[in-house]
């Protein structure tokens, strides 16, 4: 059934950041299209944002502003269609979502409620436009989801195109857990009753496919268990060379520790920072540097500041280094630069895709025992696992790291090729494939 195959891929756009979850979906939608699937890549919200090539159409459906506007002034409901038109232009919004729009989950309660009740609630009126768009397409065969707040879709796009729906599963309780009360557990009770207008939901680590069974109240067989994939072209093995390029023996160089994530608390860069700095006064380690990657949200600045005032004060102040946000050519160049990655979160990740970033360029990595990370490490033997918020633990599994040259290369040996064998976009497509064909032929 795969030849003649159509999906519509819905994907909530995040604003100016990359979003692991956005570009998680568009690495998705381009390799099922290598599988032969016709896939639409359709963009809500705001427009995606992907460090890969960007498959969606150039159409932006529950604009941004317009879903804001609905919610938050009941006399919108009254303003010209044409003008509101206006409003969902893609560059329009991208504009604005440039500049500050508010995207911080303690600022969003009301309207987060909004959004899971679908045309139960405040934007019916936005939901039903985006059907009466669907409808003029050629009838898809899945309507796909990049992830389980959009949930209140279902039970319309089900009703009124009558094809089974899915959605991705993709860190949805670490922004549900941060509404304030009292929207968070309503929230959280309407999720549960909109996940079971899903035909299925996919996650992407066995850890989450058993959380979210609970958090949503959902039997476990309702939720696939499919690992994420990766674009691997220009991936490969991390070269022993210097930031200037310039060769050097692997055993004469400092090492090179990296932070790639967003900079926010969750993520922990505190916690690594003071693990290195740990590592760094008890003298018996080789000397190191770090270096740091990421989107940072203007409201995070003061965090990151902090982070920069302690190590401007420390023996760290010169072998420190933050590159800012990178594209994808930056990003493996990144990668290749480091001698291990280290991203000690403080929430339990779902998915853990620069984790496997890392592991495709042959680096190995130090993670927190907890979530996603767990199983990665056990799934590629790629690296060590610590104790989670522990600065201690997390600066003696470092030492070692640091120490064990060996061992070191073993785990990125290991772990290049398990990436390269396990969690490819190719693979990914198929399993994903598999289970469309299923819905369509109502055998799951």
């Amino acid at each position: 059934m795969i030849a003649g195959m159509k999906v519509i891929h819905l994907i909530s756009g995040a604003g100016p950041m990359y979003c692991g979850s956005c570009m998680h979906g568009n690495t998705l939608a381009a390799g099922l299209r290598k599988e032969g699937v016709d896939v639409i890549v359709a963009p809500l919200y705001t427009p995606v944002r992907t460090d890969e090539e960007n498959i969606s159409i150039d159409r932006l459906s529950m604009g941004g502003i317009n879903v804001y506007l609905r919610e938050s002034l009941p006399l919108w409901r009254w303003v010209p269609s044409f003008v509101r038109r206006l409003l969902d232009r893609p560059s329009l919004v991208a504009w604005a979502a440039g500049r500050g729009t508010k995207t911080r989950p303690e600022q969003l309660g009301r309207l987060a409620l909004a959004m899971f009740r679908g045309d139960d609630g405040p934007l019916k009126a936005e939901v039903d436009q985006l059907i009466a768009w669907l409808e003029t397409e050629s009838r898809p065969d899945v309507i796909h989801l990049s992830n389980v707040m959009l949930a209140g879709l279902a039970r319309p796009l089900r009703e009124r195109l009558n094809v089974p729906v899915v959605a991705t599963l993709s860190g949805e309780d670490t922004f549900l857990d941060k509404l304030p009360e009292p929207y968070r557990s309503q929230a959280r009770a309407e999720l549960r009753q909109r996940a079971k207008d899903l035909d299925a939901l996919i996650a992407m680590s066995g850890y989450y496919a058993e959380f979210m069974a609970g958090y949503l109240d959902l039997p476990p067989e309702r939720i696939e268990f499919i690992r994420p994939g990766l674009n691997l072209e220009g991936h490969g093995n991390r070269q022993d060379r210097r930031l200037d390029g310039s060769e050097v023996p692997f055993s004469l160089r400092p090492k090179t520790v990296g932070f790639f994530s967003r900079i926010c608390p969750d993520k922990g860069l505190h916690l690594l920072v003071d693990a290195l700095l740990a590592v760094q006064k008890s003298g018996k380690f080789p000397a190191f540097r770090l270096r740091v990657a990421g989107y940072i949200d203007r409201q995070d600045q003061t965090y990151l500041d902090d982070i920069l005032k302690r190590v401007n004060a420390s023996q760290l102040k010169d072998d420190f280094e933050y590159v800012g946000e990178l594209d994808r050519p930056g990003k493996i160049d990144f990668m290749q630069s480091l001698d291990l990655l280290c991203i000690p979160t403080v929430v339990r990740e779902s998915k853990g895709l620069p984790v496997l970033e890392a592991l495709a360029n042959g680096v190995p990595v130090v993670l927190p025992n907890h979530g996603a990370f767990s199983e990665l490490v056990a799934a590629t033997g790629g690296g060590l696992l610590h104790e989670p918020n522990s600065v201690t633990a997390l600066s003696a599994t470092l030492g070692r790291m640091l120490t064990d040259d060996a061992f070191a290369a073993e785990c990125g040996r290991r772990g290049r090729v398990a990436v390269h064998d396990c969690f490819s976009s190719p693979r990914e497509a198929r399993e994903t494939i598999s289970l469309y064909q299923k819905l369509c032929s109502g055998k799951r």
